[in-house]
């Protein structure tokens, strides 16, 4: 009779780009699958749908309380907006996981326009009844807008407010809130005095000094929001706004759930404020303590880093890369930066978008070989010190620091689609930023992995080590 009590070696894995990937649990999946994705946007190695099914397959392998703290941490420290959506109504499909829909749909439904939005996913393969656990977070998700955020989000889309509000049967809180909801019904809710509703009344006849009334109103009252304040830059300097006014609002401003690329992009289509822009960005990183010691940050400048974060976006997964390099280059005591290609380059000891602007132009983006960098920045003179693999592929082509540089941390920011095998090198601590969506990577096992876009994977590194938790 055969044996039955064997061990089962699982196949080996690898990244798309040939490198020895390693298998990981469900719930790491799910993680590098969600938390820097544009839902159905596609990636450089794969589709938008092909992330999407991934995501479906994995969610009722993963443990429900995971998946539901998943979407909202996906809200609220990655801040994306469609994905934590996408994962409730693949939660409401799962027996398992229904029992959280509720809590987590009213928690990251946090925009008025995103109750419709839930409902053009939750459609999205045609019409079907609402699950009693969908109507009930809906419902609760209702009740947090007030008529300023109705009317302003209250668009004659394919699925309208008022159709979420019968659909989900809600209850208002108080008389007040059942008065909106009437008004909203009957589509009378009071004029939100918004930058598009002002910009937008009469627009065929509003001069600019129209546009820059506007605009200065805005300002002045402290309605804009951050992310509509770094947006509209360009159309404020055109209409002609006080520059000053401007500046005041940017230093008031927290850009608390303004993503570090969303800087890097504002400053590419407003040179002119490019110190106040960038003034702003590292503002937003003065308060955090410093990583004691030595820390080398590893940006990957690879050809496919250059892919476009979506459809509708000029910006790069590079840009992403390079922002988080400057953001975490400002929580450093001592710091080094390198670039990784095809070749290992240090980077000119710079700040801000002078740094994102370094890493980008260090070296061409072509082939991605993260394991010879690696053992090039802590090899020693001695070539008996270097791997095999080093000595073959690397020689001649990467230009290790003449001592090693040995640091105490060692942070590398990628899509982790390493062209070779990747080790940690000994001796020191190893961060692996994830800023793709890729079925496999490389950086798991000894390194620390962390997946994400956010000024967050920085402060998860900050309050690891404050708290000598690695």
């Amino acid at each position: 009779m055969a044996r039955t009590n064997v061990r089962v070696k699982k196949p080996k894995i690898y990244t798309h780009e040939g490198g020895r990937a390693q298998h990981i649990n469900p719930e790491l999946q799910l993680r590098r699958s969600v938390m820097a994705c544009m839902l159905w946007e596609d990636e450089f190695y794969e589709s938008g749908k092909t992330i999407a099914d991934r995501v479906r397959e994995l969610v009722p392998l993963v443990k429900p309380d995971l998946v539901s703290r998943m979407a909202i941490e996906a809200r609220e420290r990655m801040y994306l907006r469609h994905m934590p959506l996408y994962l409730v109504r693949e939660m409401a499909r799962s027996n398992g996981h229904k029992a959280y829909v509720a809590d987590t749909l009213s928690r990251v439904i946090q925009r008025a326009d995103e109750l419709a939005e839930f409902m053009s996913i939750y459609w999205a393969e045609g019409r079907q009844p609402l699950s009693a656990q969908v109507k009930k977070g809906l419902a609760n998700a209702f009740t947090k807008f007030d008529e300023y955020q109705l009317k302003k989000y209250n668009r004659d889309n394919a699925v309208k407010l008022r159709d979420v509000l019968f659909l989900c049967h809600a209850k208002p809180k108080d008389e007040e809130q059942a008065a909106v909801w009437k008004r909203l019904v009957d589509n009378e809710l009071a004029q939100a005095k918004t930058w598009e509703e002002e910009l937008s009344k009469g627009e065929h006849k509003k001069t600019e000094e129209d546009k820059k009334a506007v605009w200065e109103r805005q300002l002045s009252s402290g309605k804009l929001g951050d992310m509509a304040l770094l947006r509209n830059l360009r159309n404020m300097h055109e209409a002609g706004v006080s520059e000053n006014l401007i500046e005041e609002a940017m230093r008031n401003a927290r850009f608390r759930k303004v993503l570090p690329f969303r800087f890097v992009a504002a400053a590419k289509m407003n040179k002119w404020y490019e110190p106040m822009i960038e003034e702003a960005m590292l503002r937003k990183m003065s308060h955090y303590m410093k990583l004691a010691g030595h820390t080398v940050i590893l940006v990957d400048v690879s050809g496919s880093m250059d892919a476009r974060l979506s459809t509708q976006s000029d910006l790069e997964r590079v840009d992403v890369a390079c922002s988080l390099a400057a953001f975490m280059r400002e929580v450093c005591e001592k710091v080094d930066v390198f670039t990784f290609s095809n070749s290992l380059v240090q980077v000119p000891a710079r700040r801000g978008f002078a740094l994102v602007d370094a890493c980008n132009k260090s070296q061409h983006h072509g082939g991605t070989y993260l394991g010879g960098a690696v053992e090039a920045i802590y090899a020693t003179k001695r070539p008996e010190a270097r791997s095999r693999r080093y000595n073959e592929w690397y020689y001649g082509q990467l230009d290790p620091p003449s001592q090693g540089l040995k640091p105490d941390r060692l942070v590398v920011i990628t899509d982790e689609q390493a062209h070779d095998d990747v080790i940690l090198p000994r001796g020191m601590k190893g961060y692996m930023i994830n800023v793709a969506s890729a079925a496999n990577g490389v950086g798991y096992g000894n390194w620390l992995h962390i997946d994400g876009w956010s000024e967050a994977v920085i402060d998860y590194i900050v309050e690891l080590e404050q708290n000598e938790l690695y």
